[in-house]
């Protein structure tokens, strides 16, 4: 085994170490971060076609079940209706799998497949390698969603502790209209809150992907905690929505558009946004509208207060 390889090895195992001790510890938000993390790493190198590697496919192929395993694990963390379906005591399982990867040669104890790995970019990045806006804008429909793995679900936060005279607010994202509403796949919006200068206020929230498309629709209907005080927003804070699709010919996640919310706009009850071309502009200089036609993203808004 060569000094890079057993490099290797030992930042798997630590970093599968730590997810699984905030696992058993109830520390849920820093688990789901490390299962995700390796689990992209190890996809990596089971989908690596450097002739360089130390790994067979046989062992890649092994590598990618154990990255499938932490997503799951990571999945059943996230759900509000089970955290069972996925066990940690399973995944403790994989651990002696991952370090002795090289010699391991017994059948794998769980019926799963390696997950194609996706690359989501930075926002802009996709600008770079796009070519095909007619693609975007007109979609030739690039294959049946059903045809490809699910998306783990997202990663949204639970709401923050209440404190006197402060107010919590929960946007609930109801639907987005676009014409090509039906075509998208694997859609999920990234929900941030930006200052003046684009910097992050709070985490960054994925939601799970969209639970059905119906004609320009696409439906989320799922509640978003802001993870700060809204008297604790700084002047001239928003709220950005970033819709997000895959794009299996080029295997990356692209970010189709965005909407973004001012702290003048946060009242309870519905509103919609105006939908806004790619890339995100957190510096809100150059905004340029998706389309002439009525389509928005829709939102209702709860404050709470104590």
């Amino acid at each position: 085994m060569s000094e890079v390889t057993r490099s290797l090895l030992q930042r798997w195992g630590a970093s599968f170490r730590r997810g699984a001790d905030f696992d058993s510890w109830g520390q849920l938000v820093e688990a789901i971060d490390e299962y995700q993390i390796l689990a992209r790493h190890l996809q990596k190198e089971a989908q690596a076609q450097h002739n360089n590697s130390e790994f067979t496919e046989e062992q890649k192929k092994t590598i990618g079940k154990i990255a499938t395993c932490l997503e799951l694990r990571s999945a059943a963390l996230q759900s509000t209706q089970s955290r069972e379906e996925f066990k940690l005591e399973d995944l403790k399982k994989l651990e002696p799998i991952l370090k002795n990867i090289l010699t391991y040669n017994k059948e794998f104890p769980f019926d799963v497949q390696p997950v194609p790995l996706r690359r989501i970019l930075a926002p802009g990045e996709e600008e770079n390698l796009e070519f095909e806006e007619d693609e975007e804008e007109g979609g030739a429909g690039a294959g049946s969603p059903d045809s490809f793995p699910a998306r783990v679900p997202g990663t949204l936060l639970p709401r923050l502790p209440s404190e006197p005279g402060m107010t919590l607010l929960t946007i609930r994202i109801e639907k987005i209209g676009l014409k090509d509403a039906g075509q998208c796949i694997d859609p999920y919006i990234t929900v941030s809150v930006k200052d003046l200068n684009g910097i992050d206020l709070t985490p960054v929230q994925d939601t799970p992907v969209a639970s059905r498309k119906e004609d320009t629709y696409v439906h989320f209907n799922v509640d978003i905690e802001l993870q700060k005080h809204v008297e604790k927003l700084t002047k001239g804070a928003a709220i950005f929505f970033e819709f997000k699709h895959y794009k299996p010919k080029k295997r990356f996640t692209s970010t189709k558009c965005f909407a973004f919310m001012e702290m003048d706009e946060i009242k309870p009850g519905p509103i919609v946004i105006e939908l806004y071309k790619k890339p995100t502009d957190f510096k809100r200089k150059k905004l340029q509208l998706l389309t002439k036609k009525p389509l928005y993203l829709h939102l209702h808004q709860t404050l709470h207060k104590e």
